[in-house]
């Protein structure tokens, strides 16, 4: 039994992605297999059918630890990474693990020094498609 969350994907940002997966064919990166397997698995909407509360690319999000410490990440392309803490690719594992999910929902994060922890999306702070930037 699967136990991921569903997840609803753009049209454009499945074009992209499957592009990005294209030109790193001969490449062997971690997280390849995963990022594939998400993208066969979502629901694809066009762009502007996109609920305002799914991580869509460029989608800065607002995440809970179990904790209660919150923090904010920006989901972006490999080429928009700029060293920041605030920024994660979506070729990074829990990058493709964002992609696509709901406020509210949870995901298990890698704990740094091993193990796993519980990470809750409180808010999508900002999503391009609400914002009506369909084309960024």
């Amino acid at each position: 039994m699967d136990k991921r969350p569903e997840i609803i994907l753009t049209s454009l940002d499945l074009n992209r992605l499957e592009t990005l997966l294209e030109s790193l064919s001969a490449v062997a990166f971690p997280g390849k297999t995963e990022l594939r397997a998400e993208l066969d698995r979502a629901e694809v909407v066009e762009t502007k059918d996109v609920p305002p509360d799914v991580v869509t690319m460029n989608s800065k999000v607002r995440f809970a630890l179990e904790s209660g410490e919150e923090f904010c990440l920006t989901l972006v392309y490999p080429q928009d990474m700029d060293g920041s803490a605030e920024r994660i690719s979506i070729l990074a594992p829990v990058g493709s693990a964002l992609l696509g999910l709901s406020a509210g929902e949870c995901i298990e994060w890698p704990r740094p020094g091993g193990g796993l922890m519980k990470v809750r999306l409180v808010e999508v702070v900002y999503q391009p498609e609400r914002a009506g930037e369909f084309h960024r």
